[in-house]
């Protein structure tokens, strides 16, 4: 069995002693992506900002975890207000533009902390490094 590999992105801390995201083998979890901005650490005003720095987040995590948004399996959005979701449909067809080739997709209502709009986790299978 593989040995637990934990993963930080540099601007995307966790308020508790938690990683970004964490890789066994293949298999790649995300904690919370929140639409944090990654340079200010302000938490933008409009879902609209709050989707886009996620979507980027996801890009930067994958990136880090030698994979891309081909690899992911499942994503799980959780919404301040679920019937809001011009800004991550927008966002997630400009990541999958493909309706043949898009992972799982699961959006429920959540009460989030602060002003965050949406918050996002992943599972991604990602490809061998030594390969």
């Amino acid at each position: 069995m593989s040995e637990r590999i934990s993963i930080d992105l540099p601007g995307l801390r966790h308020a508790n002693p938690i990683p970004a995201a964490a890789r066994i083998g293949p298999f790649l979890a995300s904690g919370a992506l929140t639409g944090r901005d990654p340079l200010t650490h302000a938490m933008p005003a409009t879902l609209d900002q709050q989707c886009a720095n996620v979507f980027a987040h996801v890009r930067a995590l994958l990136a880090a975890a030698g994979g891309s948004p081909d690899h992911i399996l499942r994503m799980t959005f959780r919404l301040a207000d679920p019937r809001d979701r011009k800004a991550l449909n927008r966002e997630w067809l400009a990541m999958f533009p493909d309706p043949a080739h898009r992972p799982a997709r699961q959006a429920v209502a959540a009460q989030l902390d602060g002003a965050a709009r949406i918050h996002c986790d992943l599972l991604a299978v990602l490809p061998d490094p030594s390969a």
